[in-house]
């Protein structure tokens, strides 16, 4: 990710002053932002494939996320600032024709580092499409829906996360790994058409307006946001990363697809519950979200070969985490309000900076300390995001909100 006072940096276009949302507007948005994570996360289910493409390793391969998620983090501010100005859709529009064109020649190639090089360019694509989604989103809905605005838009996230590897998988199953890159393209330039129909073009940031980075850092509660979202987003990708390896570890090596079918069960219904109560309720929803994650951790690391309180952890897990972008993202905005759009690149380059060290951390704690290690690791950062979150009551998450 909101009061039904948050300012927003922009004209309500008159469309959105009815006291309904843009539903099919906000639908493109959606498409953008599910696309994006699908993307991304799309050969964490064909490494085995697709390594033997390219003629290297499943761990060299699975670098292709690792760099995506780096490319997003490094492009997100500066692509932001340098397309401030240009009216929304076109930047829209733009990013998805890069991952549209780099998803196709990934799937032609066969060489590694051409395709890495598809990889970090489709990123920065992505890059482009984060830091616009809560924004535009809150820009088209009517005053006091705002949250529920963005909880719609960056839904997309959470359920991308519970579908890319399932997809990639039963697609690669079907036609090869490059079916399923070839499939994202097409999914791709449909939600172009789509994006081009329905969502309105609305405009950039005045030049006069804009806000320097050290402004916007100088906020009072956006550090808080930042921390609290990072040390989030790094105990989640500790798990999420590695979660053959900790099912390995509690005796369910076999039941990975129905573990993470819980888990996108459990998000969607989290965006759908969440959606409804994020305008009035957003401390609120990210201290539940915090101590329910955290709670779920702390289930995983003390239970061994009881898969029936590994399914109820899963499920609290994916039920907390399904509308954390949204929280987060709304947080942001609210902190920030007329400097809005120069918070969230910010936000969205941390939580792609975290995707990558959650990856990286995890597999470094598992080859060093052994798979338990990420459970006790996650709990600790849960623990921190939880203690800033609750004392973050003036500014971050205030108590009005």
């Amino acid at each position: 990710m909101i009061d039904t006072g948050t300012t927003i940096p922009a004209p309500i276009p008159a469309t959105a002053r009815q006291n309904r949302l843009p539903v099919k507007a906000l639908l493109g948005l959606f498409l953008a932002g599910f696309i994006s994570i699908l993307t991304e996360c799309l050969p964490a289910g064909l490494l085995a494939e697709m390594s033997h493409t390219l003629g290297t390793s499943v761990s060299l391969t699975g670098q292709t996320v690792t760099l995506y998620a780096l490319a997003t983090a490094l492009g997100a501010i500066p692509l932001a600032r340098a397309t401030a100005t240009w009216r929304r859709k076109h930047v829209l529009q733009l990013a998805l024709a890069v991952v549209v064109v780099s998803n196709a020649l990934t799937a032609l190639s066969s060489d590694y580092t051409l395709t890495m090089v598809f990889r970090f360019v489709a990123g920065l694509g992505t890059g482009l499409i984060w830091p616009l989604l809560g924004g535009y989103a809150a820009r088209l809905a009517p005053e006091g829906r705002q949250g529920r605005a963005i909880a719609i838009a960056l839904a997309g996230t959470p359920i991308g996360l519970a579908l890319g590897i399932p997809l990639g998988t039963l697609l690669s199953s079907l036609g090869g790994w490059q079916l399923a890159f070839y499939a994202s393209a097409a999914v791709t330039a449909l939600t172009m058409a789509w994006v081009l129909v329905a969502v309105p073009n609305l405009p950039g940031e005045p030049a006069e307006t804009r806000f320097r980075l050290s402004q916007v850092l100088a906020i009072p509660g956006l550090w808080p946001i930042l921390f609290a979202l990072a040390t989030y987003m790094i105990a989640h990708n500790l798990l999420y990363t590695y979660i053959t390896d900790l099912l390995s570890h509690l005796g369910m090596s076999g039941q990975t697809g129905w573990v993470l079918f819980t888990f996108g069960v459990t998000s969607v219904l989290s965006v759908l519950v969440v959606g409804a109560h994020i305008d009035r309720h957003l401390r609120t929803l990210v201290v539940a979200s915090t101590v329910v994650f955290g709670a779920s951790v702390l289930i995983l690391g003390m239970v061994s070969g009881e898969p029936i309180l590994v399914y109820v952890a899963v499920a609290a897990w994916g039920f907390a985490f399904g509308s954390s972008p949204s929280l987060f993202v709304g947080a942001a905005i609210n902190a920030t309000q007329e400097a809005a759009d120069v918070a969230q690149s910010i936000t969205i380059t941390v939580f792609s900076a975290s995707i990558a060290a959650g990856s990286l951390l995890g597999g470094l704690l598992i080859a060093g300390l052994g798979t338990a290690s990420i459970t006790w690791a996650a709990l600790f950062l849960l623990i921190a995001a939880a203690a800033t979150v609750i004392s973050g009551k003036k500014h971050a998450f205030p108590t009005n909100s």
